[in-house]
């Protein structure tokens, strides 16, 4: 998934959307540092907090907010050793 986009909720976090809207999780300050954190949703609407389609890309690092530097770590997480 490479066209995440962000959406700023307050100065330490952007909501991570796909390209059709879907909220796939939160961009989080936590001291200095940028995570993103995955959630994901029942079909009732109830918030899985670490899941979804990006559940195994939770906690991902960054150093800033950006739509082009979350797309390619989600890209590079992607990529077998």
């Amino acid at each position: 998934m490479t066209d995440l986009q962000l959406r700023q909720v307050n100065e330490n976090v952007y909501a991570v959307m796909t390209a059709n809207g879907d909220h796939v999780g939160n961009l989080k300050r936590i001291g200095a540092i940028w995570k993103f954190k995955a959630i994901g949703y029942e079909a009732s609407g109830e918030v899985i907090p670490g899941g979804g389609p990006l559940t195994d890309r939770h906690n991902l690092a960054l150093n800033a907010p950006s739509a082009e530097a979350l797309n390619a770590a989600m890209t590079a997480a992607t990529k077998p050793l």
